[in-house]
Order: structure tokens, then sequence, then C-alpha cells
């Protein structure tokens, strides 16, 4: 029986912030982002918009021709949680109006736990065939005003329904693991931004891929030449190049350093313009791949890994299915990403310091540009989540400055 991703979408704020204005305004050389670790604009979240309204977004483009009676489980991954105990997943039921026979969790581990999702959802299908799992990955990356990692943020969300009747990929089961307590990233409960050892989390990530690789081959007997293509975690796109050189040389590969990112560079093109969406991060490179028009990936073979800060690590791999095509929405997609308008500086920082209010009290925010579904406001210490009407939508505005995101 194959298992897989029968569809798959993402979604990105209306809005982001070209590299050039940050480096104007931090007063340093543009090639820093862009040559130094390959970022070009950020995708920049309004002050109506957070995880659930991306996650819910891109769940509504992958629902598109699904059956939702099949959809028993719904897990949502993310590292920017809004309630401690409340699960993400239960207000994205709700908002795309799923059956109630459903379970709803959410799932943690840094940037991998869209990864352990996957990996769930495989196994839950195995055991029931007729259900199919929603799979909702989304996060905004926050490193503060002024960091080292300022550059690399971004935002969106990528949703999987995941079946015995993939048209996308068949994933494979066998992965390769590795679990070590390590302080290369983290967020304590009393900060909204990420603390980072930048040059410290580059070197644990090397190593856990070293190390998941090895247990891979070891469970499956694998070599490096059984891929076509690599898809990365990727904190930043120069991270996608440097991870596979390093992989290509443990494994002494005997291909030319050209074959060996034109393995990897296809999977880059979407985060270079996005930035770091977290645990949406590799499945964003995965659509990167799939909608590069020059190529033609029926019955390619691509590894995956997954990297998680803390940190937990996993390699797998999938073979893309005849006629995959079908199951992205390639153009609303290229759209999406095309259409958002460009923030100057100023509107950047005030989206930034935008916060909800920590009394609980009664509070609506301002209508920004966003998807089918906006952050409304808060009252009682709830969030409210309101539906958009079509005319509203954000990327229905042509009048406004946008991005070209054609794919590479």
């Amino acid at each position: 029986m194959k298992i897989g991703i029968e569809t798959i979408s993402m979604y990105v704020p209306g809005y982001g912030l070209d590299l050039r204005e940050l480096a104007k305004a931090r007063n340093v050389d543009y090639a820093k982002y862009h040559q130094g670790i390959g970022q070009e604009f950020m995708s920049v979240p309004s002050p109506d918009e957070d995880v659930i309204t991306m996650g819910a977004n891109a769940a509504l483009q992958a629902l598109e021709g699904v059956e939702r009676e099949a959809i028993q489980t719904v897990i949502f991954a993310t590292e920017s949680g809004i309630d401690q105990s409340k699960a993400g997943a239960i207000y994205i039921h709700h908002l795309l109006d799923l059956p109630s026979n459903c379970r709803t969790v959410e799932m943690k581990q840094a940037c991998c736990s869209s990864t352990s999702a996957l990996h769930f959802a495989l196994a839950t299908v195995a055991l029931k065939p007729e259900q199919k799992v929603l799979i909702v990955a989304s996060d905004e990356a926050r490193y503060g005003l002024g960091t080292a990692g300022e550059p690399t943020q971004g935002a969106g969300a990528v949703a999987m329904v995941i079946s015995a009747h993939p048209k996308v990929m068949e994933v494979d089961v066998d992965v390769g693991y590795f679990t070590e307590d390590v302080m290369d990233f983290w967020r304590p409960n009393y900060l909204d931004e990420a603390l980072v050892d930048g040059k410290y989390s580059i070197k644990v990530y090397l190593n856990a891929l070293e190390q998941c690789w090895n247990h891979y081959q070891q469970a499956t007997g694998a070599i490096f030449e059984d891929f076509d293509h690599f898809c990365y975690h990727l904190p930043f796109s120069r991270m996608g190049l440097k991870a596979h050189l390093h992989l290509a040389r443990q494994e002494k590969s005997s291909l030319s350093a050209r074959e060996l990112q034109q393995q990897v560079e296809p999977s880059l093109h979407y985060n270079r313009i996005n930035g770091n969406a977290y645990t949406a991060s590799l499945y964003i490179g995965l659509l990167s791949l799939l909608d590069q028009p020059q190529l033609n990936l029926e019955g390619a073979r691509v590894g995956f890994f997954s990297y998680g800060s803390g940190c937990m690590g996993a390699f797998f791999g999938g073979t893309v299915m005849a006629g995959y095509r079908e199951g992205l929405n390639s153009e609303a997609r290229i759209a999406l990403l095309r259409d958002r308008r460009r923030l100057s500086y100023e509107e950047y920082e005030e989206f930034y310091t935008h916060a909800l209010p920590e009394n609980g009290h009664a509070y609506r925010t301002r209508r920004h540009r966003t998807g089918a579904f906006r952050l409304a406001g808060v009252e009682n210490h709830q969030r409210i989540y309101e539906r958009v009407p079509v005319q509203m939508a954000a990327h229905s505005d042509a009048s406004t400055r946008a991005y070209a995101a054609a794919p590479a």
C-alpha cells in the first residue's frame, strides 16, 4: 500500500520586506544578506495574521477536492503556539468546518515537529487506510530587531493531506533519527523572540545530519546516489547548500560541484524570497522543487533532512508520483508570493512591534490584507477569528507594489 502526500499547499502573508531596505536601515552591505546567507526578501505578518490564520488559509487550499468527512485527524505543528493548553489544531478545525468526529492535536519540537507529524500521519493511515490526516505547519520566525538572525526572518504555512491515495509523493516509512540535548536555539515562555547561538547551531545541525544519515543507512542500506534531489530544513538558504556539500563529502560523492548544486538548488528559491518559516520551512522547500516548470520529477527520489533545534533530526525519502502536478496549485502559489505588498522599513517595524494586550481586555485589530481568515482581536482573554469576504482577500489587490516570484 502506498501512503503519502495527496495534496500540499502553502500560504504566506500579504506583506514583505525587501532586504535592501533592511540593509539600508542597518547600515550594512546588502551582499551580506544576498550573498552571505542567500536571502532577498522576507514575508511579514500583519497585526491581524498569526499562525492560526496562516495555517487555516494553507489548509483551505489543501482541502480543495478532498472529501472532508475522510479527515479524521488534524495535526498542527508549530513553535509559535498561541496557548499553553488548547491546541491550535482546534481553531483550524473550527475555521474549516471539519467533522466533529475528529482528533485534533498540536506538536512541538522546534522546526522538526512537522516531520514528526508526517510520520505519525503515515502510521495512522497505515492502520486505517480509509482515513485521511490533515497536517498544518505554521510559524513566524522572530529574532529581534537589529539581531544577527533578523535578516533570516519570515513567516508562512504549509498544509498537507496524507492518505493511501498519494497524488504528489509516496513517503518512505524508514527514517533515520537523532536526538541530543543542546541549547543552540530556544525561546522561553516570557520572550516573543527566539534566542540562538548561530555558529554553534550550524555545527549542531551538521552533526545531526551526519547522525541521521548514518542511522538511515543502517536501516535501509541506502547510498547517496539513490536520490535525485534533496530538501533540507532552511534556517537560511545557504544552509541547504552547505548541508548538501557536507553530506556529499562525507559520502565521497563523485558528482561535480555543479551536479551537487543542481540536486538542491531548486528547493531553495522560495526560502530566498520568503525567509525562515520554522516548521513549514522544509516543505516550502519541497514545493519550491515541485513547482519548477523545467523539471519533470515523475519517479524522482527525494531525500529529506528535517532539523529541529534543541535538538532532533530526521532523514527520510520519498518518490514523486506520476501526474504529481495535478495535486499542486502552482499558479496560485506563485501569485501569492508575487502579490505581496512591499513594506517600507518604518511599516515593517510598526508591524513587528505590534502586540496584543496582555490583560485580555477587548481589543480589535485593524483590517489589513489577509487571506480567507483573519485575527479580529481579543475579548475576555480569547482570540477572535473571522472569515474574510472573498472580495477583500489580500492577494486580490492588484494595485499594490509586488515582488516578482516566478520559479527560477
